[in-house]
């Protein structure tokens, strides 16, 4: 968690705290922006933050973090006062961190944070409460952090940061609004060719057969194709959750258990890391296959 005092020596530069902040201001999510600046004035008690990539839901999070909390008489958040600097920093004195995107979040962290949320925020603008990856709450933190939420705090703001609304507990989601970020946007080949590689992937979590052939081939898979497979999963996995058709691949995600989709979801992501950052694509697609056909098969074998 954060909400410590820091003195005025210790604030980050602008260029800094910008940083955290960066995916935030991608033109890509100027829509969910609008949306939060329109709520600043009344904003929901809960806000539940889904889709786009686990590092943009957070830095959006931490973006609106600093617009309820800017010192600037203009143009909010301005990203360069004390309280932005510290919010871009992760050291501001009314923002608190429960973090599960390295492990779960445990019912000591929420009762830690029951004991903090009985007082007034300490600045003059609003105590924002973010749950990074808030699918990691274990049952228990989950209904204690409900207690907490069914409690009337007109100075605290809880942000649940998930890929998909359905993966939280849909007693925290009615508790709030919320908003879609938006997709990735990558070059993706043309439709036929993608359609292609989701039923090739799809046929291969069914047998297991014929996926390294077509990655293999020289020049086969290239960094924007490779985003795209990704990027199909995540929509099929996105349509099992949501209780939609959702093709081929949807078909081979709909009978895994709870815990063998947050699995996928967390392959997915892996996979998605991992492009960011310049590996090799194909490796990349052989990698997710091979971890995408052992969480079918044994979500297929518990299933029968």
């Amino acid at each position: 968690m954060a909400g410590k005092t820091v003195t005025e020596a210790e604030l980050p530069t602008p260029e800094e705290a910008r940083a955290a902040f960066e995916q935030a201001l991608d033109e890509r999510q100027e829509r969910v922006r609008t949306a939060l600046k329109r709520l600043a004035a009344q904003p929901p008690q809960v806000l539940v933050l889904e889709g786009g990539l686990t590092g943009e839901r957070f830095s959006v999070a931490l973006w609106h973090a600093a617009l309820l909390n800017c010192e600037a008489a203009g143009q909010r958040p301005c990203l360069t006062c004390p309280a932005c600097l510290q919010v871009g920093a992760g050291i501001f004195q009314d923002l608190f961190v429960l973090d599960g995107r390295e492990g779960s979040i445990k019912i000591e962290a929420v009762r830690e944070l029951r004991g903090i949320l009985g007082e007034p925020p300490r600045g003059n603008g609003k105590r924002v409460v973010i749950l990074a990856e808030a699918q990691a709450l274990g049952v228990e933190a989950a209904n204690a952090l409900l207690k907490s939420m069914e409690e009337p705090r007109p100075g605290v703001c809880f942000l649940l940061l998930a890929p998909q609304r359905e993966r939280l507990l849909p007693t925290l989601v009615s508790r709030g609004w919320t908003l879609t970020l938006a997709w990735p946007d990558v070059a993706a080949p043309s439709p036929p060719d993608i359609l292609r590689w989701e039923e090739d992937l799809a046929r291969f979590l069914r047998n297991g057969q014929g996926w390294f052939a077509r990655t293999s081939g020289k020049g086969a898979v290239d960094a924007a194709l490779a985003r795209s497979v990704v990027m199909a999963a995540r929509k099929a996995q996105a349509s099992v959750l949501a209780g939609r058709d959702g093709g081929p691949l949807a078909e081979c995600f709909r009978p895994l258990t709870d815990a063998r989709r947050q699995f996928v979801s967390d392959l997915l992501s892996q996979s998605q890391e991992s492009l960011d950052a310049t590996v090799n694509p194909a490796l990349v697609l052989d990698w997710l296959a091979t971890h995408l056909y052992q969480a079918c098969r044994q979500g297929n074998r518990r299933s029968g």
